[in-house]
């Protein structure tokens, strides 16, 4: 019996694969959430505000919308495996550029380089969560694709925690400081110093990134039915999936979701900041808990999938997110700052959720139709610099979470009615 359950859930002979696969998603849990570390670290180091630090998310997930559709054209003209390890590299040679841009000291080189790594995360996320989802039956590809994906907040753990240690220096002068430093001429040297402090971790994910395309290389992966569509002669079509309104609806839940993911993370420092007073340090560890609460969110969902339909308990984690961004909105403060907190255990089954139902049924317009799915994540390119304006505009950083809560209200629409038509 257990043998039997094993195949339900993981094809034969593909449990190495699955691991090595599945590891890939703790690897880009970690450049998506130092990018929230950066937007705090840059704002001191460059002296830019809150809109032009959300631009470095603007670049990030500008390079997952440009290059996601190329990313499925390779995988379909050659394989999973030519895609991923493409996309390690391009994560490795992103990393490997942080170290000329913060010599230059140049916040345009350094969004050249977020947008490179992050063209090789839409490779290895249109590879990775298309491949995970074919790696056994289709019945629990919602529940193997969460199973996967809960790796993925380990390694936003672990971005965050090395941005709080090794980037933040917890050096933070108020402006009479700035201004004596200035006279002593010792500011310019500050910033330099600031600077050059974001470039040790990025050196390290790029030796990472380079190791395990190698050991990728030397392994065998199992060739599906859809990697064989050239022999075929059943390519998949863009027109096509005009025949999935389910499909259409995911990729717009998608782009609400990882907008309102991305905009809450990368300005939940301030709003610690801003509303309880507390250092960057501090503030940097309660953004490591609420990544914490998101892991653990991820994994109890796989297990309660097994009793719960995941469409519906989706709905109804979309529903109290609802309840907790109001809050956030209309009591900014310790009980503001605790109920962003927890919306990250709530909001942590949506991707792998949204995603596994959007292509389920797609045939052999699985890849075309993964790569638009991670093209969606352009939302955290647009959510995050609009919030910042808003929070400007407004003068309020509470204010500006009313973007999360119009996102989470599509993603009620969309888990209880919009998604039957893939279940």
């Amino acid at each position: 019996m257990a043998n039997s359950l094993r195949t339900r859930f993981i094809s034969p002979g593909a449990l190495l694969p699955f691991i090595l696969i599945t590891t890939l998603f703790f690897m880009w849990g970690i450049p998506n959430n130092l990018n929230g570390i950066l937007i705090k670290q840059f704002m001191k180091s460059m002296e830019i505000s809150r809109f032009q630090a959300g631009l470095v998310q603007s670049a990030f997930y500008m390079g997952y919308f440009v290059l996601a559709a190329p990313a499925a054209m390779l995988m379909r003209r050659f394989s999973y495996k030519t895609g991923i390890v493409m996309g390690l590299l391009l994560y490795a040679a992103g990393c490997l550029l942080f170290w000329p841009a913060a010599i230059i000291g140049n916040y345009g080189f350094f969004l050249m380089a977020l947008f490179v790594i992050a063209s090789g995360l839409a490779f290895l996320e249109t590879g990775a969560n298309s491949f995970i989802s074919l790696l056994g039956n289709s019945e629990t590809s919602e529940q193997r694709l969460n199973f996967s994906q809960a790796f993925n907040p380990i390694g936003s753990v672990v971005g965050v925690l090395l941005g709080t240690v090794f980037i933040f220096s917890g050096i933070e002068p108020d402006e009479s400081t700035v201004a004596a430093m200035k006279i002593a001429g010792e500011y310019p040297g500050f910033l330099q110093h600031e600077t050059l402090r974001v470039v040790q971790p990025y050196m390290g994910l790029a030796l990472f990134a380079t190791l395990w395309a190698l050991l990728i290389l030397k392994i065998k992966f199992p060739n599906f039915e859809s990697e064989s569509e050239a022999a075929s002669g059943s390519k998949g079509r863009f027109s096509d999936l005009l025949h999935f309104p389910h499909f259409w609806k995911g990729v717009l839940a998608q782009f609400f979701y990882v907008g309102a993911q991305v905009g809450t993370w990368s300005f939940f420092i301030p709003y610690v900041q801003d509303y309880t007073g507390q250092p960057e340090k501090i503030a940097g560890y309660f953004l490591t808990g609420t990544l914490v609460a998101f892991g653990i969110g991820r994994f109890s969902a796989t297990w309660l999938m097994h009793h719960i339909q995941p469409n519906r308990l989706m709905g109804w984690y979309s529903v109290t997110n609802v309840i907790l961004v109001g809050f956030s909105i209309l009591f900014p403060g310790w009980i503001g700052m605790w109920a962003i907190f927890f919306t990250s255990f709530f909001m942590s089954l949506m991707y792998p959720t949204i995603f596994a139902i959007t292509i389920k049924g797609l045939g052999h317009n699985t890849k075309i139709g993964g790569s638009i799915v991670v093209m969606a994540i352009i939302g955290g390119a647009v959510f995050t610099p609009l919030m910042g304006y808003i929070a400007e505009a407004s003068h309020s950083m509470a204010i500006a979470m009313i973007l999360p809560l119009i996102a989470y209200i599509y993603i009620v629409y969309y888990s209880f009615v919009g998604a039957k038509n893939g279940i």
